[in-house]
């Protein structure tokens, strides 16, 4: 039954951590240089992510610093950021890029609470899907004369306390960004 059971926890935990790479991205009012992870500026031909061809600094809560090591990218990299959708506008004195974020009003705030509940909600239907594809794998092996009655009730145990666990975590990844979005 070991043999079924192998993957389960590397299975249930890929939600988990899509959720939390997908929630770093999200914008709370707070500088954070997650959000600028999927910019992709073209350096000499082949696409780079930002943080290969700038410095990247927090010097304050609410402002993130782009200096590029080759001053000549400053206007490729001021529109890939005006490009891309994290809702911030560049500010170019020449030499770096400032991006200021705004602070968030109380209904958006609200409505980002929305959205990460969704994600979340997401990330816990792909564990329970994942929960039926390894119940269904028991119940065709105990079918096929692969293992008991008594192993199938354990395994199904373990699946389902494998599912409730890690529903936890999700619930807890949702709290934790929650607070953080609400936070003023």
């Amino acid at each position: 039954m070991d043999d079924y059971l192998d993957d389960l926890g590397e299975e249930m935990d890929k939600p988990v951590k899509h959720l939390r790479s997908d929630l770093a991205k999200k914008r709370t009012g707070r500088a954070s240089l997650a959000v600028l992870d999927d910019i992709r500026i073209d350096y000499y031909g082949a696409p780079t992510a930002l943080q290969g061809v700038a410095t990247l600094t927090v010097p304050e809560a609410r402002m993130i610093i782009v200096k590029p090591w080759d001053p000549t990218m400053l206007p490729a990299i001021e529109k890939a950021i005006s490009q891309s959708n994290i809702g911030i506008t560049p500010n170019n004195d020449g030499k770096i890029i400032r991006l200021a974020f705004p602070e968030l009003t109380g209904d958006r705030r609200k409505s980002m609470v929305r959205e990460v509940e969704q994600s979340g909600e997401k990330a816990k239907v792909s564990i329970r899907g994942i929960r039926r594809d390894y119940n269904d794998l028991l119940k065709g092996a105990q079918k096929d004369g692969d293992i008991s009655e008594d192993d199938l009730k354990r395994g199904l145990d373990i699946v389902q306390k494998a599912t409730d666990s890690h529903c936890s975590k999700v619930d807890d990844v949702v709290k934790a960004k929650a607070k953080e979005i609400l936070e003023v």
